[in-house]
């Protein structure tokens, strides 16, 4: 199993009070699986996303990724594991305004300790892979919101990690661009990468073909998705 996690707890304490972010989650996600995390806002899904990605650390429970208990490891043990098992995409592109694409998608090489000119050729390769092989030397505010989010995904992909974690990765994209993107997923996943969406939107979620919802700190449901939504057979939004 790529990700065990039993009875995982996460509780802040905010002043006098104290607030249980997530009460005893297990969930299991095997490689290659495709599952998308739904739930509203204050449902832990969040939380769970930032210990999922080793951005945090549980109050209780155990957390193994690919038979490593990453539960108990310290902020520089988990700095690692998140470089070398983990790529992430996010909402806001989080990219690098003064760097171009392919400095951007070749940073996470920096960290590993990769030298510079290995670096830049993989990270060119990555970018061709996502559509991008003229664009690698536009800086951020060259390209489009589509194109900066697919400079995210080949940032994600550059580092052949064992999980994609995408946090609302359409939710500051049209829907034309949105489904694209979508695509880019599908694509990555039918590559053999494990990929796991964080989002509100029931149609993005469809993509996936495993949904679990959370609601108020636990899992509400956990099921396989029949009505898989795939970009190869539905046709493209028209611009307007």
């Amino acid at each position: 199993m790529l990700i065990s996690i039993k009875n995982l707890n996460k509780t802040y304490i905010m002043g006098a009070e104290i607030v249980e972010a997530l009460k005893t989650v297990s969930l299991d996600i095997a490689k290659n699986e495709y599952v998308a995390l739904m739930g509203p806002s204050g449902s832990g899904k969040s939380t769970l996303m930032n210990l999922l990605g080793c951005l945090d650390s549980p109050t209780s429970g155990e957390y193994w990724l690919n038979g490593t208990e990453v539960s108990t490891m310290d902020d520089g043990e988990l700095a690692e594991v998140r470089n070398k098992e983990i790529g992430f995409v996010f909402q806001t592109f989080n990219l690098m305004p003064r760097l171009s694409a392919l400095e951007n998608v070749a940073l996470p090489l920096v960290y590993a300790g990769i030298g510079r000119e290995e670096r830049l050729a993989k990270a060119r390769k990555v970018l061709e892979s996502v559509g991008l092989g003229d664009r690698v030397n536009h800086k951020p505010n060259e390209l489009s919101g589509g194109q900066r989010q697919r400079v995210a995904v080949a940032r994600a992909l550059v580092n052949d990690p064992a999980i994609i974690l995408a946090d609302e990765p359409t939710g500051n994209l049209d829907s034309k661009t949105s489904y694209e993107i979508m695509g880019l997923f599908e694509q990555i996943h039918k590559a053999g990468n494990t990929v796991i969406l964080v989002t509100h939107e029931h149609d993005i979620a469809l993509h996936a073909h495993r949904v679990v919802r959370l609601r108020d700190g636990l899992i509400e449901s956990d099921q396989l998705n029949d009505n898989i939504v795939s970009v190869t057979n539905i046709p493209a939004p028209v611009e307007e």
